[in-house]
């Protein structure tokens, strides 16, 4: 079961990655206003939820403790950064402050995964 859960933590990391990743490469972007949400972005987010729904799944099957709370709040966290992507995703630019609202977002959800014991 670790060698499992392991493996879906490397696939949320790489979730995470794409998510950060896409938003760190346009900064330049932002600050020209020409910024938008593109596939990386979408598709991390969308790695983040199912990695993390199967997650918690196998944690639980696993006898280990769960911070309900916490995955909640990272959930929730979670859902705005999604429903901003996808409604966004097809528009020539996004607003500067609502990418950089992504950007923040996902900053603060891994820290929350961080720093929250």
């Amino acid at each position: 079961m670790d060698v499992l859960i392991h493996l879906f933590v490397g696939l949320h990391i790489i979730g995470i990655a794409s998510l950060l990743g896409g938003f760190l490469t346009q900064m330049k972007a932002m600050r020209e206003g020409t910024a938008r949400f593109n596939a990386a972005m979408l598709h991390g987010a969308l790695t983040m939820l199912v990695t993390g729904a199967v997650l918690v799944g196998l944690n639980q099957a696993d006898d280990s403790p769960v911070n309900n709370v916490k995955i909640g709040v990272k959930l929730a966290v979670l859902i705005v950064i999604l429903g901003l992507v996808y409604v966004k995703r097809d528009d020539e630019k996004a607003e500067t402050p609502l990418f950089g609202l992504v950007g923040l977002l996902t900053t603060a959800n891994i820290f929350i995964a961080v720093l929250w014991t």
